[in-house]
């Protein structure tokens, strides 16, 4: 590295006209270190110096720690045009920058590049757009716009800097209503040269039209480029981010299912700084979408949701666009605002739109629109939205909002298990996807309690009878069979309340589905490999413990079975079921648990099973000795 001293006076002493601008340039890029920037922010001031070399420098500045006053007069003086290009260069080789900087980690000459994080780099870069664009006297002002947020976008990480970065260039470049929000405590801030500068000092465009003037419609389509950012930005920011919205709206609605002693996530939120400092976010990037025009749950943004098309990348090409309503937002981007607002409604009692909708048809086809096409991959990679879909699903559910007088749900009487199923099973099928493939444990439970109480709510007992018998017969997933159990139990206690009679309250129900609640094991006692046995039973073993859990509630113990606490439920019992259900599920299980557990069988390998399967077994063979006396069967212990 050169001399400080000798460095500043060579940027000094060799400015125009005592070289040429190219030659200068090259003097200073050959200089630059954090020592010289004052003295280079003082030789900045000479504006039509900075326009002929000032956006040759964004690069390399934006590398250097304590850059910001000198990217902030580049900004302020530089020609806008030449300068955002260069602005934007720079953002689209941010993670390229990002990489070399990891591979230069030991060397002493890059050690200034190292110092500038990534975030810092995008902050100070967002700083200038918001000076540049207002510098811009041109016909179409949003066709730079268009061009600046995709790139801006491209180059977004969904971390709490970024964001409020973000945020502060909309705010900057909007007809906001209102300055941005208070901070929290908890808030992450980031500076705003443009609304804390002093805009005096900007340079006119040096390619002005003087004789034209933005129209109304142009100012129409900056504003609606803004409202399609931002909503992008909650999507991303929602899908980087685990917002607990439904798991947190499950804890409020029901505190009475709170485990005692054990930190809640509404509690976690309120206290953690870093996750206070989401919801604050969140909250800023929905006030500032309501500012630029989104501030009501109109029937038209309804209709975005449930009838448009799939919008997840609405920015790709808006430069062309010529009107405002070609312009799409986020459909992602609108299901997060949407289950911001009932979150927060139910929540934080916070003042925002009640939408009007329900489960059917609206919430219905949003599940359908956003998963119709490869459920899993849709899941994996927008788990914001997907969680945002289900949160809404609970609040409607909450407020009996289940079906608009205008779309009763399909609901025909059965007649066979194979009967065309109902808008209510597709629903639960749809939501059960979730439950299933959903990286988020506390996600996929919510969404278990949505499909169950959409399930409760069906008013055909026949339809929410194949419903479960589908799900028991169907699917492949242990857990999502367990739940199917835990269901029908629910179903029946709360039918055996009624007393008109229904599927629930007499044997019909057991008589439907006993063979798949209970199903005939006898393969197991066939099967000659050992192997093969403990591998069915460890990917079964949820499923089994529920049906013991359900064969004690419904044989239980039978001197307490007629008392007042526990009437028993032999009125929805099938003739002779206790004796099929032993002989065909209840004895092979048992001898397959024991066979595992002894590790006994015909072939000599030795069987491996995790802590977690072994634990699972021993604790179904005790859950199996508890049958013991009840119902007729008989375990040895």
């Amino acid at each position: 590295m050169a001399d400080p001293a000798k460095a500043i006076e060579a940027i000094r002493e060799a400015r125009p006209p005592a070289t040429d601008r190219f030659t200068y340039l090259t003097i200073v890029e050959a200089n630059l270190s954090p020592e010289v920037l004052p003295t280079l922010n003082e030789v900045l001031q000479d504006a039509s110096l900075t326009q002929e070399i000032g956006w040759d420098l964004v690069f390399n500045l934006v590398n250097l720690p304590g850059s910001e006053a000198c990217l902030e007069t580049i900004a302020r003086l530089g020609n806008p045009r030449e300068v955002i290009l260069k602005v934007l260069e720079t953002l689209e080789l941010l993670e390229e920058q990002e990489g070399y900087d990891a591979d230069v980690e030991d060397e002493a000459d890059n050690k200034a590049t190292q110092t500038v994080s990534a975030d810092k780099k995008f902050i100070a870069l967002m700083g200038m757009l918001a000076i540049l664009h207002k510098r811009i006297k041109t016909k179409y002002p949003s066709r730079f716009l268009a061009q600046s947020l995709q790139t801006v976008y491209g180059a977004y990480v969904p971390n709490e800097e970024r964001t409020a970065a973000v945020i502060n260039l909309v705010y900057s470049l909007s007809k906001q209503k209102r300055p941005p929000l208070p901070s929290r405590k908890s808030s992450v801030n980031v500076a705003n040269p443009d609304l804390e500068g002093d805009a005096s000092k900007n340079a006119p465009d040096p390619e002005a039209d003087a004789a034209e003037k933005v129209d109304e419609k142009e100012e129409q389509l900056q504003q609606r480029l803004l409202l399609s950012f931002a909503t992008c930005v909650l999507e991303g920011y929602a899908n980087g981010n685990d917002m607990a919205w439904a798991a947190r709206l499950v804890e409020f609605l029901n505190p009475y299912k709170i485990v005692t002693g054990r930190k809640t996530l509404m509690a976690k939120f309120r206290e953690d700084k870093g996750l206070a400092a989401r919801d604050d976010i969140v909250g800023k990037l929905v006030a500032l979408i309501e500012d630029l025009g989104l501030e009501s749950c109109t029937k038209g943004f309804v209709n975005h949701l449930t009838e448009g098309p799939l919008h997840s990348e609405p920015l790709t090409g808006a430069e062309d666009l010529s009107s405002p309503n070609e312009i799409a937002l986020s459909t992602g981007g609108c299901v997060c605002l949407l289950a911001y607002w009932v979150f927060s409604l139910t929540v934080f009692d916070a003042r925002h739109p009640q939408p009007n909708l329900h489960i059917f048809p609206e919430h219905y086809a949003m599940l359908d629109k956003l998963l119709q096409d490869d459920a899993h991959t849709q899941i994996q990679k927008s788990t914001g939205t997907v969680e945002a879909l289900v949160a809404i699903g609970l609040w409607l559910h909450s407020n009996n909002l289940i079906s608009s007088e205008k779309a009763t749900p399909i609901s025909k009487p059965v007649t066979s298990v194979d009967d065309p199923t109902s808008d209510y099973m597709r629903y639960i099928h749809l939501v059960t996807l979730i439950a299933l493939f959903h990286p988020q444990i506390h996600v996929r439970n919510a969404a278990s309690t949505l499909a169950g109480v959409v399930l409760h709510s069906d008013p055909s007992d026949e339809d929410r009878l194949r419903v479960l018998y589908d799900l028991l017969e169907n699917c492949t997933f242990a857990s999502l069979k367990a739940r199917a159990v835990a269901w029908l139990r629910e179903e029946i206690i709360a039918r055996s309340k009624e007393e008109t009679q229904s599927a629930f309250n007499t044997p019909q129900a057991l008589e439907t589905v006993q063979y798949v609640v209970f199903p005939n094991l006898d393969f197991l006692e066939e099967t000659s490999s050992t192997v093969e046995v403990a591998e069915y039973l460890a990917g079964n073993a949820a499923f089994h413990m529920q049906a013991v859990n359900f064969g004690l509630f419904l044989w239980g113990e039978k001197e307490s079975k007629e008392t007042e606490a526990n009437k028993g439920w032999a009125h929805v019992l099938p003739d002779n079921m206790e004796a099929t259900v032993r002989g065909r599920w209840f004895d092979p299980l048992l001898a397959a648990v024991d066979r595992v557990l002894k590790r006994e069988g015909e072939e000599k390998e030795e069987i491996e099973l995790g802590p977690v399967e072994g634990a699972e077994l021993r604790l179904l063979r005790l859950r199996m000795e508890d049958l013991d006396g009840a119902g007729g069967f008989t375990v040895k212990k």
